[in-house]
């Protein structure tokens, strides 16, 4: 039997940690566990062998970070191959291929590109393959845009089963801000075979994230939580939960319907044993999933059920002059402000089209796509009539899309289904065929149907159909206007789907376009419609939409309805009002539209001085972007995007001090690192851009960063606080041993500690003065040390 088989009607129990049962037979800080499979493979073998001993029905490769990024005098598939030889060995019923997170950023949050990070996957699944793995686990992802790469690369390579567990804060996002909802969905789209959390937290602070999942998730859903969270006991990391609690917490979420479980850090053969033992001859719990219609970005879902959603149509260029002429000219700038404006203005989805004659369109899909994810953090509809454009936009896309369109045609069902079956996105459906949209409703419905039929044939569910009606002119067909209004209803009745229109074409040719679009908006929410694509900064349909969403039982209580029309009718001219080009700039930054702020910068210095712009637009700009962050309405990528705005605008203020001699304010000075033997440095390189974007000067000596050479710098550069970061339990230690050589060496600095591992506890065990939970605490921990005393409290 197969793995796809066994999670069928079975429970299947992967084994615990690697890490931390290599560290109690030495291992040391630092050093790859990945090239013990070289090295010392009888130790990797026998720890693989305590786990299927216990019970365990997987053991997981020693593979988790071996790829050509971490991997240095030894090449991957040496790597690879002997993983997996020592997993085979040990007997284990399944082997699965372990691949973690390539630990660094994907563009445009790193330096990474999509396709890199695509390459560095493939390398390690054909090899897992060719080895005789039996499957593959992508793990301890925080990224989705990076488990994407990874999913695509194991599925276009292999022939094996996926797995797919990422992990989860406290906050029930993942670092770069992902949510269960968002994971479950996109996950489930692309195709995985099971899905699920793993590491970051006990499996107590866990369970809420892999409930959500299981209400949502189409396969089996994962959970393989640490141990607890871990603590200090002589020096060493020590998991408090033992196997019989561990044990307790997984049995609870077993009896809700999770199917593989297993465990991460800090658990052992004992935690193992103690599952399969209270496993007994138990059968999965069968579990029933919302059948949603859904559509994501890398950390937002837009639900379509029992809601209207609002697509903004305005990245169309057909019948718009300026828009043709940005893509023409590549002034992407204008391109963004647009979808920004549109989502300002309410819309939820935004509908990408950026087809013109002569223009390259598959490599501009995919250039557009990557810039208004950038700043964007709505679902985007991928519009073109080319599949190639339609697939250049799916491959870069980070979340579950919508493609328009599809249509009753055979040859464009064929083209584009299996599209959407691969990339995991939802379709739009036109009422048309050869032989052209059908003049009744009954006619329109047929086809639906035929589309219905041949997606379920290419695995493609009903929830995941947007059925378009299709909205004839009341100008020249007149009598069509009814019908289309029929067919919703009929779509909508006969076959249970979910319905779109694109509104403003019943208007063409006639007077007072915006009224007829307005008044055909209510009648088509009246009849049933689920989503309009239409100009969201449009007055009238703004109105409309906000009255039916009080009178569909949407806006509670009317409130929003309420908020918003008395503050307008209430609202009055602002005399002191901050002048357009300062508004612009603030804008700018918060909006993280980064291309633009230097010359909205330059702009500025024509009358305005340097550390004014600094003081009055740059900090307040950040400060609003930082309280968003703080409350959960902004995550990670939104709050890097603006400070990569406020860096290029400050390069253009320091090039203006520069040429003019005016004096640049120092503010502080401070050393970054990432201690001795972690090379983990996406969270420090984050704390860095943030701290800079403040006016802070940033020296940053890297990863891997010896005392010596701390203590060295701090010296060196005369430095009053530094910033010590590490990823692993393991190097937790170098950095209480760089803090003590500080010591060791009469320097008065004052050090402010994070990272994955850390908390308020461990930053005393290692005799930090602060403890960072993330960048924005960071800029705090620097504020109130430079303004005050120097102690930062």
């Amino acid at each position: 039997m197969n793995v796809r088989e066994r999670i069928k009607n079975d429970i299947l129990i992967f084994d615990g940690a690697m890490g931390t049962m290599l560290q109690k037979r030495g291992l040391d800080a630092g050093a790859l566990p990945e090239l013990l499979n070289l090295t010392d493979p009888e130790t990797v073998t026998q720890i693989h062998r305590e786990y299927v001993q216990a019970g365990a029905d997987v053991v997981t490769t020693n593979t988790f970070q071996a790829h050509e990024l971490k991997l240095r005098d030894y090449s991957v598939e040496e790597v690879v191959r002997a993983g997996v030889g020592c997993a085979r060995e040990s007997g284990a019923r399944f082997t699965a291929l372990d691949v973690g997170p390539i630990g660094q950023l994907l563009e445009p949050l790193g330096t990474v590109s999509f396709e890199r990070a695509y390459e560095v996957f493939r390398r390690q699944v054909t090899e897992g393959e060719k080895s005789g793995a039996d499957m593959i686990i992508i793990e301890t992802i925080s990224d989705l845009y990076e488990a994407k790469a990874a999913i695509l690369a194991a599925k276009e390579n292999t022939s094996l089963p996926v797995f797919c567990a990422m992990t989860f804060q406290e906050d029930g996002r993942t670092f770069l801000g992902c949510d269960a909802l968002t994971a479950a969905i996109t996950l489930g789209g692309l195709g995985v075979d099971a899905l699920g959390v793993n590491c970051s937290l006990g499996p107590d602070k866990i369970a809420p994230v892999a409930e959500t999942m299981l209400k949502y998730s189409r396969v089996p859903v994962i959970l393989q939580s640490n141990a607890g969270l871990p603590t200090y006991r002589g020096g060493a990391a020590y998991y408090e939960m033992g196997a019989g609690e561990y044990a307790d917490y997984v049995m609870e979420m077993l009896r809700k319907g999770i199917r593989i479980v297993g465990g991460c850090c800090g658990t052992t053969p004992e935690h193992i044993r103690e599952i399969k033992a209270r496993l007994g001859g138990m059968k999965p719990v069968a579990v029933a999933p919302l059948r949603v219609s859904a559509c994501t970005s890398g950390n937002r879902t837009v639900i379509l059920d029992d809601a209207t959603t609002e697509i903004g149509e305005r990245l169309n260029p057909t019948g718009k002059k300026k828009l043709q002429a940005a893509l023409r000219a590549g002034d992407i700038a204008y391109v963004v402000n647009e979808a920004i404006e549109q989502i300002d203005a309410g819309a939820q989805v935004l509908d990408v089209n950026v087809g013109l004659p002569g223009l390259d369109e598959p490599a501009m899909m995919a250039k557009v796509i990557r810039e208004i994810q950038e700043v964007v953090y709505a679902p985007l509809q991928i519009d073109s009539s080319d599949p190639a454009a339609i697939e250049a936009g799916l491959r870069v896309y980070n979340g579950k899309p919508i493609i328009n369109s599809v249509n009753g045609k055979r040859e464009s069902m064929e083209k584009i289904f299996p599209l959407a079956k691969k990339y995991g996105a939802m379709v739009v459906g036109l009422t048309l065929d050869e032989n052209g949209i059908p003049p009744t409703a009954r006619g329109r419905l047929e086809i639906a149907r035929r589309i219905r039929d041949t997606a379920l044939r290419h695995g493609i569910p009903g929830e995941d159909l947007l059925i378009d009606c299709l909205v004839l002119t009341a100008s020249a067909q007149q009598e069509q206007v009814r019908e289309t209004l029929a067919a919703i209803r009929l779509v909508k009745s006969e076959l249970g789907l979910k319905t779109v229109l694109g509104v403003s074409n019943v208007s063409f040719g006639l007077p007072e376009r915006e009224a007829i679009n307005a008044a055909f908006l209510a009648a088509a929410f009246g009849a049933g419609l689920d989503a309009a694509i239409l100009n969201p900064l449009s007055v009238r349909y703004r109105q409309i939409l906000d009255v039916y969403h009080v009178l569909n039982n949407e806006d509670k209580g009317a409130k929003l309805f309420i908020e918003k029309y008395a503050k307008e009718k209430q609202a009055q001219p602002d005399a002191s009002a901050p002048a357009e080009s300062a508004v612009g700039l603030r804008e700018i930054i918060t909006q993280g539209r980064k291309e633009e702020a230097a010359a909205a910068v330059k702009k500025l210095l024509e009358a305005t001085p340097s550390l004014d712009i600094i003081d009055d637009e740059f900090i307040p700009a950040l400060n609003t972007v930082g309280k968003r962050f703080e409350s959960g309405e902004i995550f990670l990528p939104q709050l890097m995007q603006s400070a990569q705005a406020v860096q290029n605008g400050f390069a253009v203020i320091r090039e203006h001090m520069r040429q003019s001699g005016e004096k640049r304010r120092e503010k502080g000075r401070i050393i970054i690192a990432t201690v001795h033997g972690d090379i983990h440095d996406i969270g420090k390189n984050i704390v860095g851009m943030i701290l800079e974007s403040y006016g802070y000067e940033i020296i940053d000596l890297g990863k891997d960063v010896s005392a010596e050479a701390v203590v060295k710098a701090i010296r060196e550069h005369d430095i009053r606080l530094v910033g010590l970061s590490a990823l692993m339990t393991t190097t937790v230690k170098s950095m209480k041993d760089t803090i003590a050589a500080a010591r060791e060496a009469g320097l008065g600095c004052s050090f402010f500690v994070g990272g994955a591992v850390l908390n308020e506890e461990y930053a005393g065990f290692v005799g930090a003065q602060h403890y960072a939970r993330d960048a924005m605490e960071s800029v705090a921990i620097a504020e109130r040390f430079f303004a005050g005393d120097g102690s930062g409290e």
